[in-house]
């Protein structure tokens, strides 16, 4: 197979193709509710690299590859060896050879880079320590199917800047928002990253500036795997960053808010919130499944 197509950030697809995914993770969605056959990748293996642990990655990708009639292969670091300290390269070459496509849930982003450079088939990354390009894709569904396009519109991201952070500043170029990032100092994103998008993107210490008149409100824990021992620290930091009920009441009057999960109720977002017959938080878990499918579907279709 000469060149697949990889989805390592949202900048590998162009807006026209980022929004046509999300149209056809809508309609898959209503296809999957309404019991519709999906299974038109019969004998497909999918191989799941997970050097960091989830949830919501291993069920959704396992289950959309089973809807769309393959078979998920789960790999840990134990089950490799890629933990035992062979080249990534190398891993990427032998794996490629053996499946149709790679998932990978890592630490540092140059390892998809790499896997992806010598894989034969087309590479996801879902989640590495720089960018999470999946869950914007569940959270880009979601605003489109609660309140429509999201081109336009204004985003407060409360909290760390951290891979979601990232990806929501990738975001605010492929789907044409503005992006305002309420975080304490230290705790910026990537400089190269927000001058790059300094047209869309601005940088507030006060949470309150950064919510008012905005169309969605996102966060996430304050401390991401592998800072654990930061967490104290990091609590202190964020207190008067938590997305509650007195910072909605800033944001636009039809504002959603949004958490990747999962979330420390009492921490980065109140239980209020968490708990709120109307929260689409829910959705927007579920939809990871839904975008999922549609990106493994596009990336498989690419390459064959």
């Amino acid at each position: 197979m000469a060149n697949p197509r990889h989805f390592l950030t949202l900048k590998d697809l162009n807006p026209q193709e980022l929004q046509g995914l999300l149209e056809r993770a809508i309609e898959m969605k209503r296809e999957h509710r309404a019991g519709r056959e999906q299974r038109q990748f019969p004998g497909a293996v999918l191989a799941m690299i997970f050097a960091k642990s989830s949830t919501r990655t291993r069920v959704s990708f396992e289950a959309g590859m089973a809807q769309l009639g393959g078979h998920a292969m789960f790999l840990s670091p134990q089950d490799t060896q890629l933990g035992r300290g062979e080249p990534v390269e190398d891993s990427a070459r032998v794996i490629s050879s053996m499946v149709d496509i790679v998932m990978i849930r890592t630490f540092g982003h140059d390892i998809v880079e790499r896997f992806a450079a010598h894989s034969s088939v087309p590479v996801i990354n879902a989640l590495t320590d720089d960018y999470h390009p999946c869950q914007l894709l569940a959270d880009m569904q979601t605003y489109l199917e609660h309140r429509g396009p999201i081109a336009g519109r204004t985003v407060c991201w409360v909290g760390d800047g951290n891979n979601m952070c990232q990806s929501y500043i990738n975001a605010a170029a492929q789907f044409d928002f503005q992006l305002r990032i309420a975080c304490p100092e230290g705790y910026e994103p990537d400089a190269g990253l927000l001058k790059a998008h300094g047209d869309r993107v601005s940088v507030v210490r006060d949470p309150k500036a950064a919510a008012e008149g905005a169309d969605l409100l996102v966060t996430d824990v304050w401390a991401s795997m592998g800072q654990e021992e930061e967490q104290r620290e990091r609590e202190r930091a964020f207190a008067p960053y938590q997305l509650n009920r007195e910072l909605l009441a800033l944001a636009a009057p039809d504002a959603l808010y949004m958490h990747c999960l999962p979330a420390h109720r009492g921490e980065e977002i109140s239980a209020e919130l968490m708990d709120a017959p109307d929260t689409v938080v829910w959705d927007e878990a579920e939809n990871r499944l839904h975008a999922q499918k549609a990106l493994m579907e596009f990336l498989l279709k690419a390459c064959a």
